[in-house]
């Protein structure tokens, strides 16, 4: 299966993405292609509050599919500014674009040497390739 990886992103390796924005201030955050795919048809969302601080690893939310309920965890430290509203109404937009609309949290990153540790894209491959095998 060949997964969409975008090349100017971030990556935990718990699947979720970062995209760094504003001089390395805010992070867009989702979860990834693979991720979408291995949890099957998104159903429901449960997104967190704008103004709650999360650290990095913390559970950021449910969400939950038709096979399963799983945990999404926050790839870096910061404070929610603002959630994507259209997921309340159409969580399959994770399914159909875990890199534009299904975007979940906009942050304010706490603590910029974090960044460095989430993978690049190329090391991502590689970790989900180790997975599928």
């Amino acid at each position: 299966m060949e997964y969409k990886i975008p090349t100017d992103l971030k990556y935990a390796k718990t699947h979720e993405w970062a995209k760094i924005i504003n001089e390395k201030t805010i992070a867009i955050v989702g979860i990834t292609d693979y991720a979408q795919y291995q949890l099957g048809d998104i159903v429901y969302i449960e997104l967190p509050q704008v103004g709650s601080t999360f650290k990095k690893g913390d559970v950021l939310t449910e969400l939950e599919s038709v096979k399963a309920v799983e945990e999404l965890f926050m790839p870096l430290t910061g404070e929610i500014l603002e959630v994507n509203k259209d997921l309340e109404e159409n969580p399959e937009y994770i399914n159909n674009s875990p890199y534009e609309h299904g975007w979940i949290v906009r942050i304010a990153i706490s603590n910029l040497l974090e960044i460095e540790e989430l993978l690049t894209a190329e090391k991502y491959s590689e970790l989900i390739e180790k997975e599928e095998h």
